[in-house]
């Protein structure tokens, strides 16, 4: 049975509130869909989302309604696969790993230094490119239709007191994880895994819930991370993506008309990001500098230490992830 179907009676003891919010909010639109984000609105997929809200109602003129729940108030992100698939809200935004249950190759992204440039991240993400398009296509499966990616960059460390330099500081360390083949990282280098979601992360630190950090810079700056620890290791072992999915038969019902509005308002809003990254990547390294936190630069030296121990972690993608997880391994490596 698929696993989003087992997941769907929390989602659906939610729905009722979510109905509650859509109904309260009822307007003169001819279509109002609902997203489900996990990061506050202020983040940089917050106002992408915006962006997205704007060009919509605009080019609509108001037949489509968007509402933006952020920060979590509706679904954590580990539900939004769920919660979307089922038809409980109409679209949710979810980090790429959450669907690694139904798509275990969602996990490419995550293979250790493997998308080490941004060349070989856009070819990768590039729409019907041999990694995503058969991520998409399975991801359909699942009963929602991807609209858009979101860059959120490389996944960086944290920690207090002393950078996280090389393999050997992961031995007997708690580290937050937010998906299995980053844990499988984590263990390989002698490191115990904790998966914490983004929106519980900042009590994770604070509590001493772990001893390490793992998140995407941008996510420092908007969850002000450095009040909780004090030094980011810059290691750029993973490209962080995120996905924004609406439910399928929500999709169908549109209007030829309206469909063309809603992927054309995607479309642009997945290349602003995209182009964006790298910009919004060093401000939220300038931010955390400015708030007073250490930012450690990997040595050639510690980069080749981090690579020898990620190889059990690749074995292990080709052995869980099928024939599409080898496919993507492959087209990944030939970058």
């Amino acid at each position: 049975m698929n696993s989003l179907l087992r997941r769907n009676f929390k989602v659906l003891a939610t729905a009722a509130l979510v109905n509650a919010f859509c109904i309260a909010s009822a307007s003169a639109a001819d279509v109002t869909l609902r997203i489900s984000l996990q990061l506050p609105l202020t983040s940089h997929l917050g106002q992408n989302l915006v962006m997205f809200e704007k060009e919509v109602e605009e080019k609509s003129e108001g037949a489509i309604d968007i509402e933006i729940y952020d920060s979590a108030t509706l679904y954590k992100d580990k539900e939004v696969p769920a919660a979307v698939g089922s038809g409980s809200i109409e679209m949710g935004v979810a980090s790429l790993t959450r669907y690694v249950g139904d798509v275990p190759a969602v996990d490419i992204f995550y293979q250790p230094f493997i998308f080490d440039t941004e060349d070989k991240i856009r070819k990768a993400v590039a729409k019907g490119s041999a990694i995503r398009g058969p991520i998409d296509e399975a991801i359909a499966e699942t009963g929602s239709t991807v609209l858009w990616w979101q860059a959120y960059g490389g996944a960086i460390m944290l920690s207090k007191g002393a950078p996280v330099k090389s393999p050997d500081d992961m031995k007997g360390k708690k580290v937050r994880v937010f998906g299995k083949t980053l844990g499988d990282f984590v263990s390989a280098t002698g490191g115990a895994p904790t998966l914490i979601s983004g929106s519980e992360q900042y009590l994770a630190y604070q509590r001493g819930t772990v001893d390490y950090g793992m998140t995407g810079v941008s996510g420092v700056k908007s969850r002000k991370l450095w009040e909780v620890m004090d030094t980011i290791s810059i290691t750029n072992h993973a490209d962080i993506e995120f996905i924004v999915v609406v439910n399928t038969d929500t999709w169908n019902s549109l209007s030829d008309e309206h469909k063309t509005i809603v992927q054309t308002a995607a479309t642009n809003a997945e290349a602003d990001v995209r182009d964006r990254m790298s910009q919004i990547e060093a401000d939220a390294y300038a931010a955390a500098k400015e708030n007073g936190m250490s930012v450690y630069t990997p040595t050639a030296e510690d980069v080749a230490a981090w690579r020898a121990a990620s190889e059990p972690v690749y074995e292990e993608f080709v052995n869980s992830s099928g024939d599409i997880g080898a496919a993507v391994l492959k087209a990944a490596k030939a970058l």
